[in-house]
């Protein structure tokens, strides 16, 4: 009898494939490859493979590779960088380390930037624009393509909630300068333990990162190209991310199955705004199955108080912190989808039975 499901149960996930990931370890463990070595160079080509780029760079965290995307672009004190209200706060402050200006722009009902909001913030300052996919979901790719080559802008892709979504085939992350990637544990495509990496077409692009990730160094020939980081993928990483990363097709088919069953079960609740989009061409993978409540954090709590655990991210919205010092020029739509925002148990190893208990709490809560 199913009481609680977890949002997310990584030790079941392991369980999965857990000979090819038994065999990753000791492949690395044998070898002595923890550093830099052939695990991480195959991931990396893999990696480009899967996204449709030319080259992929492996860096510590998905931080790491917005901060790593934005120097590489040239951006820094004195510029200023369109980013979404509705986002995790490192896309802004990727922006702010590097000495440039946020400049916050709201966002649709999808969760992704308005872009009949971006031109009106566009001033001589203004050097990218940095998008959001968030929970699977792209952003509107072609007209924020088409605002930044009548502006002159850079564009990285933070995408890193949105492994394998897609419009009109072309993946997420082969839009911009860069696609920016998280392998935090519980992303789409999760490590054991942090990492990122950025996809690019941009053989300078690709250089400046493997450089700059270790130390400013070029591996091969020992120069140093400038003051870099220590901010490259671990190898033992990289080789769990490849075997997952076979896998990750298969897991979105599940996702959307759970997310078809989600649908039919739910839309008749007049009070739920479900991640449902009717965009032609536009591909969701949901990495999270993020609804709206009308009744906010009474709804959230009540599901969390019959066994199943769920997201609410993110209740304050980030430039609300005082600490961050950001500009608050007011984004209804944000604050409006801040008090309502949920997301539902969504990953490969959630199965039927705890899907159909969700669903069942859900309603319980309606009186349906």
């Amino acid at each position: 009898m199913i009481n609680k499901v977890r949002f997310v149960n990584p030790v079941r996930n392991y369980h999965m494939i857990k000979d090819e990931i038994d065999a990753a370890f000791f492949d690395v463990m044998e070898k002595g490859e923890y550093i830099d070595r052939s695990h991480l160079k195959q991931f990396e080509e893999n990696l480009a493979k899967f996204v449709g780029t030319k080259y992929a760079v492996g860096l510590n965290s998905g931080y790491d590779s917005l901060h790593m995307s934005l120097r590489a672009a040239g951006i820094g004190a004195g510029d200023e960088v369109i980013v979404p209200a509705h986002t995790f706060v490192a896309s802004c402050s990727a922006i702010v380390n590097v000495g440039a200006t946020p400049v916050l722009v709201d966002v649709t009902k999808d969760f992704n930037i308005d872009c009949d909001k971006i031109e009106e913030v566009i001033t001589e300052k203004t050097k990218g624009i940095m998008p959001v996919h968030l929970s699977g979901w792209m952003a509107d790719m072609p007209r924020i393509m088409d605002i930044a080559a009548k502006y002159n802008l850079v564009v990285v892709e933070d995408a890193c909630q949105s492994l394998g979504a897609s419009i009109n085939g072309k993946m997420a992350g082969a839009w911009g300068l860069t696609g920016c990637w998280s392998f935090y544990p519980f992303k789409i495509l999760g490590g054991y333990g942090d990492g990122g990496a950025i996809t690019t077409n941009d053989p300078e692009v690709a250089a400046f990162a493997r450089r700059m990730r270790y130390n400013g160094e070029d591996r091969e020939t020992g120069e140093y190209f400038g003051h870099g980081f220590t901010c490259l993928l671990d190898n033992l990483q990289a080789a769990f991310l490849d075997v997952k990363l076979r896998h990750l097709p298969e897991g979105i088919k599940r996702r959307k199955q759970v997310a078809a069953r989600y649908k039919e079960a739910l839309s008749d609740l007049p009070d739920l705004l479900l991640p449902h989009y009717d965009k032609p061409g536009f591909d969701h993978v949901y990495q999270n199955y993020t609804l709206r409540s009308k009744q906010g954090s009474e709804f959230s709590d009540y599901l969390k108080k019959n066994g199943v655990e769920v997201l609410t991210q993110f209740r304050k919205p980030y430039y609300k912190h005082e600490g961050l010092k950001l500009v608050d020029r007011g984004f209804p739509e944000t604050e409006a989808l801040s008090r309502e925002v949920c997301s539902l148990p969504m990953n490969v190893e959630t199965n039927d039975e705890e899907i159909e208990y969700v669903i069942k709490v859900v309603r319980s809560f309606y009186g349906k």
